[in-house]
């Protein structure tokens, strides 16, 4: 079996991750032969021949047979994959933003041009998620994937509810780890965890769902008030994100703060770690637990896919040839908890079941059930400062 050779897109924190465990790994029988980089004139802990800023220096070299990219410009990605993809070339990709908008045409490449295209690091860093779902879950019993999708958020609110932190001091501290960007509304506004939900759902259900069309909604706007409210009912917030089968006709989908009881295997899972439950008609409950982030953790998952290829592997896609899959609907009930100062939240929502209300000169909080196309019809309405929406769960409780 001969050497791997390796183009890659990429150098930051992840391509430097990546660089490094293909050197260190023993049978990885890979060699990463061209480097491409935006710009030549940053100093660099490598030898500067192996760099080029040419995308086509790599894209037309007959030497190279596996392109790995790992860039942050999800246009650039998408021309890059695509243009690889086209020309026959396998491609390990982690950038979620792009496959999450553009995972049915690639799926089309692939089968049209007969070339590999594996993503496992786009979705839970170093936890198999896709691959599990394509090989040992590749039926359909499953009922239910949920989880923890994003180190960041999960960083801040596990120092904001098991150190005492405030938010504030919490997202400074992620920044500082490099846990969260400068700009970290990618992270906290729930859209990392929105695109990783998408491609999870493909490999899960067999039904791609574009993110403009799932309600999400982060925690940049979490007052102490919610802190204060959750710690009262001991129970923790995390960010969540979930795809659940409501019957065998349907199934939904959406990313929002969630009060997490005790009970609850994602209670436990802090810092910038990812947990995963995935369920099941004969199975229950499996869970999966790793490293979200970082540089390492990511390397590893690519590592993985490179090996993959190494022996030929490829994602089936068996799910979306099924004859009967679930359709997705919003036409399901919710039970939410809203916070909320000044934005008139009784005015704006329709709620179809009020529980509880409290209204108080600092902040008021509401309690109800509403039609998840009600939130997402409204959802502009509830962006304001003063508002915090959070998921009360209401499926599988009597399975837990």
């Amino acid at each position: 079996m001969g050497k791997i050779k390796i183009g890659l897109f990429g150098f930051g924190v992840v391509g430097q991750g990546i660089y490094e465990v293909v050197r260190k790994s023993k049978n990885a029988n890979a060699e990463i032969v061209k480097i491409c980089v935006r710009s030549l004139d940053k100093p660099r802990s490598i030898d500067r021949s192996h760099f080029t800023d040419s995308p086509a220096e790599i894209l037309d070299n007959p030497e190279i047979d596996l392109i790995v990219e790992v860039i942050d410009d999800a246009k650039a990605s998408y021309d890059i994959v695509k243009s690889a993809l086209l020309k026959g070339i396998p491609v390990v990709s982690g950038n979620k933003t792009m496959l999450a908008h553009h995972l049915p045409e690639m799926i089309e490449i692939q089968k049209k041009h007969n070339v590999a295209l594996l993503y496992d690091a786009s979705s839970c860093g170093s936890i198999p998620v896709i691959r599990n779902l394509e090989e040992y879950y590749d039926n359909d019993l499953l009922l239910e994937v949920k989880g923890i999708l994003n180190g960041s958020s999960n960083y801040i609110l596990s120092r904001v509810f098991d150190h005492k932190d405030s938010y504030a001091n919490a997202l400074a501290q992620a920044q500082a780890l490099g846990f969260a960007e400068s700009d970290p509304s990618f992270d906290i506004g729930g859209y990392d965890s929105l695109f990783k939900l998408v491609i999870i759902t493909v490999h899960a259900l067999g039904t791609y769902v574009a993110p403009e069309r799932i309600f999400t909604y982060g925690i940049s706007t979490i007052h102490d008030a919610d802190i204060q409210y959750a710690r009262e009912k001991n129970v923790k917030i995390k960010l969540v994100a979930q795809v659940v089968k409501v019957s065998d006709e349907h199934f939904t989908m959406f990313v929002m703060p969630e009060f997490v009881t005790p009970a609850k295997y994602i209670y436990s899972v802090d810092d910038e770690y990812n947990g995963v439950v995935i369920r099941g008609e004969c199975y229950d409950r499996q869970f999966m637990f790793g490293k979200g982030a970082g540089s390492l953790p990511t390397a590893s998952s690519i590592l993985s896919d490179i090996m993959a290829r190494l022996h030929g592997y490829r994602y089936e896609y068996k799910k979306l040839s099924y004859i009967q899959k679930p359709d997705y609907t919003t036409d399901i009930t919710l039970k939410i908890y809203v916070r909320y100062t000044d934005t008139d939240i009784l005015g704006i929502l329709n709620f179809t079941k009020i529980h509880e209300q409290y209204t108080s000169e600092k902040s008021n909080y509401v309690i109800g059930d509403i039609l998840l196309s009600e939130l997402i019809a409204k959802r502009d309405r509830l962006c304001g400062d003063d508002v915090f929406v959070a998921n009360i769960p209401i499926f599988f409780l009597n399975r837990d």
